[in-house]
């Protein structure tokens, strides 16, 4: 655990987790002006967005490969989360270049409780789309989880300039800011 929190805080102080590269099938001019209204959209349009932004990075490009990602998740749903590694792994064993099938099963092995692997798999989202603010978020419930506060909160104030409309996420900094100036909830 002590050599996981080092790694984060290396590759979070660093900017690892935020070089630039590209999605599998996502359109890239789309989504760049996605996220460039997002970040000034008030809160109706920045759900909107939000949605929008998600559909457009689910896309493979592919039929069977969306049929394993929509498998995988209503796996995920029904809480069998090892059927949902299956389907997940098959998916980035299959395509390893769709950055959504990363942060699906980033999103299962951390139901399962496999930190290490979930923050693996964070990476390689933030390496192809460094503002994929799901994948942030959950690498922020990671750090806090393993009790770095300092980078958890980082992480939201990364989502901040990227989405500062997202639900629950000024609350999340604020407890954050709280717990960092030694004030218990």
């Amino acid at each position: 655990m002590k050599s996981l929190r080092q790694f984060l805080k290396h590759a979070v102080a660093s900017g690892a987790f935020f070089a630039a590269a590209g999605a599998f099938a996502a359109d890239q001019a789309r989504l760049d002006r996605m996220f460039g209204e997002l970040a000034g959209a008030g809160p109706v349009e920045a759900a909107q967005l939000e949605q929008e932004i998600a559909l457009e990075m689910a896309r493979s490009g592919s039929d069977a490969m969306d049929l394993l990602l929509d498998r995988g998740r209503a796996a995920l749903q029904r809480g069998d989360v090892d059927g949902a590694l299956g389907h997940l792994t098959a998916l980035v064993d299959h395509a390893p270049d769709f950055t959504e099938g990363y942060n699906a099963r980033a999103t299962a092995y951390f139901m399962a409780g496999l930190y290490g692997p979930a923050v693996d798999d964070i990476g390689e989202v933030l390496t192809r789309e460094p503002r994929h603010f799901g994948a942030l978020s959950g690498l922020a419930l990671i750090l806090e989880e393993i009790g770095d506060e300092p980078m958890a909160l980082e992480a939201l104030l990364k989502i901040r300039e990227i989405h500062p409309q997202m639900a629950g996420l000024e609350a999340r900094i604020d407890r954050l800011e709280l717990v960092l100036q030694g004030t218990t909830l």
